[in-house]
């Protein structure tokens, strides 16, 4: 134990040390969010949060306890956002939400991803953490293809950007901030209410999202304790980044980055980093870039709450069809990304509490690539 608590003090160290790094190179609202990923990392590990296993056991056994943790992550965070959001600014710092268009590449994107999810073991934030905890070696090939498939996506992306979709639509313009929450409250109310019922229905009980038995440090968390510590660290990073958390855009720059430096091609010239934000990232240092530092930190977080917990999984080579399974999964997840704004952290999470229609649209094709994804597992013998 000492052993353990010795390595988890030495990565706290190295996470500080990065972020004072970070903080002195690219300005202090960079090292704060690499201390965010962390945050993010290690509550996400010590809760086991994740929306791949709780969709397939909703699917397979009726358990709903994951989903409506969800929902209470997702009811908290837009309570706390749309105030926000209408205001323009937190503590000083101009703040947006996403915003996005309904579109075929959204509803095709969800689908894709969902079915990656699946495959893959994992979506954007539980690949992540999955890899960092040490939860073996898949999940490390799953990553690599997400990033893949990101790349290839935006490589192509003539072939899907000019697909039809409607305007934006903000449900606070539409209806007002207030009307907009009460909204939705009420979805995000009916579908728990859903969750009870079907898990009532098909196991004779309903599991508790406030089970006691954990510790504060070394883990494991209640659902509960997760929901309300993801919500509130969302709310964080809006305050200090100026918008929702997000994972999956730096996969494409990663991949991107990558190209450039091996001599494959030349990104600057693909119709995907035209867009100026876009152009800026893959012009600026790696490091310079908050989503992917968030999302490294978010790996040393997950790594630190591993450590604590004693609960680093062997290190083992998946087997062939688990093997093909996280490359084909992974594929899918970086395209669908790419595709539909973004996981369930930003295209879904992110949306919904911005009050944006696509980020309630996200979910429907998402959940039905889920349910397909389960219904393929056997094929890959997971």
């Amino acid at each position: 134990m000492a052993l353990r608590d010795a390595g988890a003090a030495a990565g706290a160290a190295l996470l500080l040390a990065a972020m004072l790094a970070l903080g002195q190179a690219f300005g202090w609202r960079q090292g704060v969010a690499w201390g965010l990923g962390g945050a993010l990392g290690f509550v996400l590990f010590q809760a086991s949060f994740g929306f791949t296993g709780a969709y397939r056991r909703l699917f397979t056994t009726g358990e709903g306890a994951g989903v409506r943790a969800q929902l209470v992550m997702i009811a908290l965070t837009m309570l706390l956002f749309l105030p926000a959001l209408a205001a323009g600014s937190v503590l000083g710092t101009p703040v947006r939400g996403f915003v996005f268009p309904v579109g075929i590449g959204l509803l095709v994107g969800a689908f894709l991803f969902g079915v990656g999810m699946q495959l893959g073991g994992g979506c954007g934030s539980g690949t992540l953490y999955s890899a960092g905890g040490g939860q073996g070696a898949r999940m490390w090939v799953t990553l690599a293809f997400f990033i893949i498939g990101a790349t290839l996506a935006a490589w192509q992306a003539e072939l899907w950007t000019g697909w039809p979709a409607l305007a934006p639509v903000s449900l606070p313009d539409r209806l007002g901030t207030w009307p907009a929450m009460l909204l939705g409250v009420a979805v995000l109310g009916a579908a728990w209410a859903a969750t009870r019922w079907l898990e009532a229905a098909r196991t004779g009980r309903v599991a508790s999202l406030s089970w006691q038995g954990g510790h504060w440090l070394r883990g494991p968390w209640p659902l509960l304790w997760g929901a309300v510590g993801l919500a509130l660290l969302n709310v964080t990073v809006l305050a200090v980044t100026g918008r929702p958390w997000a994972i999956t855009a730096a996969f494409p720059l990663w991949g991107a980055k990558l190209v450039e430096t091996l001599g494959i091609d030349d990104p600057a010239f693909w119709p995907f980093w035209e867009d100026p934000t876009r152009t800026e990232a893959l012009l600026r240092p790696l490091l310079a870039d908050r989503i992917g530092v968030m999302d490294l930190g978010l790996m040393a977080g997950a790594a630190i709450a591993a450590l604590l917990a004693g609960r680093a999984a062997p290190w083992a080579w998946p087997g062939g069809g688990a093997l093909l399974a996280s490359g084909f999964g992974g594929l899918l997840l970086g395209v669908g990304a790419t595709l539909g704004f973004g996981c369930n952290i930003s295209a879904f999470v992110g949306g919904v509490a911005s009050g944006s229609l696509h980020g309630w649209v996200w979910i429907l094709p998402a959940l039905l690539g889920n349910w397909v994804g389960v219904k393929l597992r056997p094929a890959f013998g997971i």
